[in-house]
């Protein structure tokens, strides 16, 4: 069987190299180069994330394994713990914030016990009309209000209160009344997966995308033009009148992909209408000294919402960051906003990326279903952040990937 991928991000690494041994498989990839919006670009010898700090850790034991025995060896990563801290009243507090109200109380008394009394009278009926009110039934009104709204409404370009929770899901530390009272008493802190991460020993994410890719047929400089059913054989895909396959797996967005397929239906062209999605802006800088691995803002009068401190990830250390910024932000913008803080020095390089986050909007849902039911019935297959419109993080893309092989090989044993 030959099996045809369709874009050499992450999602179609994974997939590609999980079906190569089985199956004929071929990678069509539009840029000239793998990794998707993974890959980092050499800046003097910097790996410059141009779309976020890219990391890796589980909770998944069939990815760790997928990973250091079949990719690139436990041998060759760092392992590197994670400090990450928030701006948060002119002082800087560790994150997450809701186990910080010590910290909070040390120098706004009257703050943290508002915190306090709204988080422990809060009423969670487990029914959320938006993310606004999400925060509101989880947190109270006065973490909400004074961290949590002003931050997603930075990190999405959007109200909460237009916007879907379903994003949150394995993505925060969701306290209960015990874990929250805990926390105030004790030195406890969250549990999340990626409190500690790892980086490749190489100081370049490249090098674990590159190891992904090995012995992969890529066909590099091909975009995606048509996609359709062969006339003559009708359980062949034809993508641009040219490459022939039995089977197609997708990681083109979404709300592109339906316009690329010959007589698709209306309703899902619609669908993809409604589909949202946030393009970033990044700075790397050269800094001051830091231990944090990721500092994050609130504040509504700065551009930049996260600063990523790679060079925290390298060994040795490098004195770098790179500033985050939702929307196409020009160069004079960032380098403005950045000379507001003292932390950076002077910036090194600038990049604004395209497709880089999926935003949870009041349409989400419905839209995203429509598309993949049509999917489904077409028997097309579907991956990744922008495939399954998920805020996937590299990990979970590689779960899925997982998930498919092995539907894919039972499938074809059958």
């Amino acid at each position: 069987m030959k099996i045809g991928i369709l874009g050499a991000g992450i999602s179609g690494l994974a997939i590609g190299r999980m079906l190569n041994d089985f199956f004929d498989v071929q990678i069509l990839e539009k840029e000239h180069i793998h990794g998707g919006i993974a890959r980092t670009r050499d800046i003097d010898g910097i790996a410059y994330h141009v779309t976020g700090g890219h990391c890796f850790n589980s909770k998944h034991n069939d990815v760790l394994d997928f990973v250091f025995n079949k990719v690139l060896s436990k041998e060759e990563w760092n392992k590197i713990e994670r400090k990450a801290m928030i701006k948060f009243k002119s002082s800087e507090i560790s994150y997450p914030i809701e186990f910080s109200v010590k910290e909070i109380y040390s120098f706004d008394k009257e703050l943290a016990i508002n915190i306090v009394d709204d988080f422990l009278n809060c009423k969670d009926d487990g029914c959320y009309k938006n993310l606004d009110d999400w925060f509101r039934k989880k947190f109270g009104n006065t973490l909400s209000e004074e961290y949590f709204i002003p931050y997603n409404k930075k990190i999405w370009n959007k109200d909460p209160q237009n916007m879907s929770p379903l994003w949150v899901e394995g993505k925060l530390p969701i306290p209960n009344k015990e874990s929250f009272i805990e926390s105030l008493l004790t030195s406890a802190t969250d549990k999340m997966p990626h409190s500690s991460f790892y980086y490749p020993k190489s100081n370049n994410q490249n090098t674990f995308i590159d190891a992904l890719a090995s012995n992969l047929d890529i066909i590099y400089n091909t975009s995606i033009n048509t996609i359709e059913k062969d006339g003559l054989n009708s359980s062949q895909w034809v993508i641009n009148d040219k490459f022939k396959y039995d089977l197609i797996i997708n990681t083109v967005p979404l709300d592109i992909l339906p316009n690329l397929i010959k007589n698709c239906p209306k309703d899902v062209l619609h669908a993809a209408t409604m589909l949202e999605y946030n393009k970033v802006t990044t700075m790397l800088w050269e800094t001051k000294a830091t231990k944090n691995t990721w500092t994050y803002d609130p504040d509504e009068s700065s551009l930049f919402h996260r600063y990523i401190h790679i060079g925290n990830f390298f060994n040795p250390v490098k004195n770098v960051c790179i500033t985050e910024a939702i929307g196409k932000i020009s160069y004079e913008e960032m380098l403005l906003n950045g000379k507001k803080d003292p932390f950076l020095i002077k910036p090194l390089d600038y990049n604004v990326s395209n497709h880089a986050y999926v935003v949870y909007n009041k349409y989400y849902l419905e839209s995203k279903n429509i598309i993949l039911q049509y999917l489904n019935d077409t028997e097309i297959y579907t991956l990744g952040r922008f495939g399954e419109w998920e805020y996937y993080n590299m990990d979970v893309c590689i779960k899925k990937a997982l998930i498919l092989s092995d539907k894919i090989k039972n499938i074809s044993n059958k």
